[in-house]
């Protein structure tokens, strides 16, 4: 059995692990250029964030990971983020919630780091003999009761028994398959940006905590990675949607009001830094025929939501080991992809409604609602929110049977 797996990301690097350890043959097709590991220099002399930028990883992922035995690998990669400092927009400090306490109450199943290193652990894992091809997309996919025949955008025309769609929200096979983004996408009213920075003196001032600088309908993280460098994430109600043309001078624009070591982050902005809309995607039905979406392509929560690298990588153990246990026929493949989207649909659409809940306090409209923000911040880092959290840091089951396969 042979699965054309397009998207090299963390969904689909995860995928096409778990279905070759079910027998698969796979390819997997990626648009990007290959990665080699490490804080790629010619990434920060740009200023570009490969794969993006931190995240909390932990819940039903971090239990596959460590089914896959990524456990200490992907601990390696730990930023070790020991608290989180909200700043007003002058730089002075309103709260500071540790970490000690988050941890704990995961049980040290809790890691912060980018989400390129989770990519790049899930590549290493794969093996140097995987097919993974860089640079390439789709531009055709028929299908048939056999089988999916798609051609790729060097020419290649490639044939196989199931097509995996786990390129993200900007999904080509879901828009080949399915239908236009505009049928799935639900915007969630902001943009997010993240760039990297060269600077020692403002990368030894963060320490190890993260600083989230605030103000009505902005916010801005700042953390570091290295001795001298650094990463910026920024969040920013944009009513319209619309992407600007210079994402460099809409960010300068937005948070021009800002200060601190903001300002000079901002002169320091590569001219393309990552810069997307804050968006779900909602696919009534994740298959079709012998096409299947997994990860953002079907399943993205949001920030505002977080834990979407977790539950991409637990879906992806829950559709390897549905595909591993259906066998060679064809009618069993069509079973095991329902089975898959019955187990781990309604633990997204959960996680979906609480990101819209989360949405109009994630980034505040108002100074009103801000301030509200900031007593709930100043409570939850006492000892009386360990009970509250505690439900949060919980994993949702997807109840994969690790049994099978």
């Amino acid at each position: 059995m042979r699965a054309i797996i397009v998207g090299g990301g963390i969904a689909g690097l995860a995928t096409a692990w778990w279905l070759r350890r079910a027998g698969w043959e796979t390819t997997v097709v990626e648009h990007r250029a290959e990665r080699h590991g490490g804080l790629d220099p010619d990434a920060t002399a740009t200023g570009t964030i490969p794969g993006g930028y931190v995240i909390d990883f932990f819940g039903p992922g971090y239990d596959s990971i460590e089914a896959m035995g990524l456990r200490d690998r992907v601990h390696d990669h730990d930023l070790r983020l020991e608290g989180i400092q909200y700043r007003a927009t002058n730089g002075r400090r309103t709260v500071r919630m540790g970490t000690d306490a988050t941890r704990r109450l995961g049980g040290g199943r809790l890691v912060s780091l980018l989400r390129g290193d989770l990519e790049l652990t899930l590549r290493e894992a794969l093996g140097s003999d995987a097919d993974v091809r860089h640079g390439l997309s789709l531009t055709r996919v028929e299908q048939d009761p056999d089988g999916v025949t798609v051609e790729l955008t060097d020419g290649t025309v490639e044939r196989a028994d199931l097509l995996v769609g786990a390129d993200g929200t900007h999904s080509r096979v879901r828009e080949l398959v399915f239908g236009p983004k505009e049928r799935f996408r639900r915007y969630l009213g902001a943009h997010t940006a993240a760039f990297l920075f060269e600077d020692p003196e403002v990368a030894d001032a963060l320490g190890r905590e993260l600083h989230m600088l605030e103000a009505p309908r902005v916010q801005a993280g700042v953390y570091r990675l290295t001795e001298t460098t650094g990463a910026t994430f920024l969040c920013h109600l944009a009513p319209d949607g619309s992407l600007p043309a210079d994402p460099r001078a809409r960010l300068r624009e937005v948070y021009a009001g800002m200060g601190w070591y903001l300002p000079r982050l901002l002169a320091a902005c590569p001219p393309r830094p990552f810069y997307d809309e804050v968006e779900q995607i909602v696919v009534p039905a994740w298959s079709r025929s012998r096409v299947v979406l997994v990860g953002d392509a079907c399943q993205a929560v949001s920030l505002m939501a977080g834990q979407g690298a977790s539950m991409a990588v637990a879906a992806a153990e829950v559709l390897g080991r549905e595909l591993g246990a259906a066998g060679t026929s064809g009618a069993r493949i069509g079973s095991a992809l329902s089975r898959y989207e019955e187990r781990v649909k309604p633990v997204i659409e959960t996680k979906q409604a609480a990101g819209r809940r989360m949405a109009r306090w994630f980034v505040p409209a108002s100074t009103t609602r801000m301030l509200v923000r900031r007593q709930l911040l100043r409570l939850a880092a006492t000892p009386l929110a360990d009970r509250v959290a505690r439900p949060f840091l919980a994993s949702p089951k997807l109840a994969p049977d690790r049994q099978r396969a």
